[in-house]
């Protein structure tokens, strides 16, 4: 019985022992040895994984199945015509979606959808051929709850050959590598005297923007936790805590500061703590406000308002909780206007425009209200009207009142 007792206990020890492994031991990450995988998170950070993993950011980019894409399937609702010969159908084939063109009844291209970009509001997709991305021309959009032409694509002939390239990807998810291949292709360009071109690697993406991506490699981090899980204090990790104010908005601003161009280093080799100077010539937040569109540049226009150049701790983490799975609802967002203008008083004027409910628990929709975008915007099937993509401003101001 006592020999029964002890293989027992052992059993159940190396079970437990078995459960705390460190995971990150077995995990390949594209990106190198150091990084640890957003599952290695888990174990410690449970509730703000759960969390993530249903947020914008961590689907910024998905695998292109069923349950990710957004948008009708069925007759009636998934067909764009382009003309009285031409349409394209979104179609279910083999568990598998694909955006299929038909002229005269018959089908000529069908094209799969292999990558999907976005959740939030719209989503687009695209297609792999060769190591590269091509996006679809169609997409879906909330606002319409419709499908409709992919930003600036036409709606009267369709067009597979836009390409998406690695820095669309370095906004939308936590890797993907290239490769430089010798080649004869009129795209080419040439380096270090060889006519190249930049293949994308699909084996090394990774969808969305991960723990690893914010708060850098965790590979040494889970190691220490674990092997002395007292320790309270964070080892070899970066906590937004722990950063100062200018920091914090670098970290957003990477993706979030419209800037595109005059790029020094790839996005993918920044990691949280350092400084944007690093890797543009010039500063995202130096630039006119009329050339700064509601998509993209958030931080160029949150740094055009009076809040927060006033203020020494506002960052982009005062409104916004990256962990979160869903947008704070805006009676939320004025009580974090609240806590600094607490006292501020409306105008007579302003007073009899709007209705007491409006000005009392929802400041955005007057302060920070809706506006199209310039860089997108898309028509719907059979439709010549030009429909602007709606994004809430982010340069806080008074506006002309809204009326509800």
């Amino acid at each position: 019985m006592k020999k029964i007792k002890i293989l027992f206990a052992i059993i159940v020890l190396a079970v437990f022992l078995v459960n705390c492994t460190n995971k990150s031991d077995e995990y390949i990450d594209p990106r190198g040895t150091d990084y640890a995988g957003p599952e290695s998170c888990i174990q410690c950070h449970q509730v703000q994984y759960e969390s993530a993993t249903h947020s914008a950011h961590f689907k910024a980019t998905s695998p292109a199945n069923k349950e990710n894409i957004l948008g009708h399937f069925t007759n009636g609702h998934n067909t764009f015509v382009y003309d009285k010969n031409t349409k394209l159908v979104i179609e279910e084939r083999n568990d598998s979606l694909y955006q299929v063109i038909y002229k005269n009844g018959k089908e000529v291209e069908a094209y799969a959808f292999d990558v999907i970009f976005g959740i939030k509001h719209a989503q687009t997709s695209g297609y792999w051929k060769n190591h590269y991305v091509y996006e679809l021309p169609i997409s879906y959009y909330k606002s319409i709850d419709n499908w409709a032409t992919s930003p600036t694509y036409s709606a009267t002939t369709a067009d597979f050959t836009r390409k998406i390239n690695k820095e669309c990807f370095a906004c939308h998810s936590s890797n993907i590598s290239s490769r430089f291949i010798t080649t004869k292709s009129t795209e080419n360009y040439t380096f270090m005297g060889m006519e190249v071109e930049d293949f994308l690697s699909k084996s090394t993406l990774l969808y969305g923007i991960d723990c690893e991506r914010c708060h850098g490699p965790a590979k040494k981090h889970v190691q220490a936790h674990l092997k002395f899980p007292d320790i309270k204090k964070a080892q070899y990790i970066v906590a937004f805590s722990h950063l100062n104010r200018q920091q914090r908005i670098d970290a957003c601003a990477l993706c979030h500061s419209g800037n595109n161009k005059s790029r020094l280093k790839s996005r993918y080799q920044y990691k949280p703590g350092e400084s944007l100077m690093d890797y543009f010539t010039e500063n995202p937040r130096s630039r006119d406000t009329l050339n700064m569109d509601v998509h993209g540049n958030q931080l160029g226009l949150l740094s055009q308002s009076k809040c927060f150049q006033k203020s020494v701790t506002m960052d982009c983490m005062t409104c916004h909780n990256p962990h979160q799975d869903k947008p704070q609802n805006h009676i939320t967002y004025s009580k974090i206007c609240m806590s600094c203008h607490l006292d501020a008083k409306h105008s007579p004027t302003t007073q009899k425009t709007i209705s007491t409910t409006l000005s009392a628990d929802n400041c955005v929709e007057c302060h920070m209200p809706k506006q199209d975008s310039r860089a997108i915007r898309f028509q719907e099937s059979n439709s010549s009207k030009i429909i602007s993509y709606s994004l809430r401003t982010h340069k806080i101001g008074t506006y002309t009142a809204v009326k509800k």
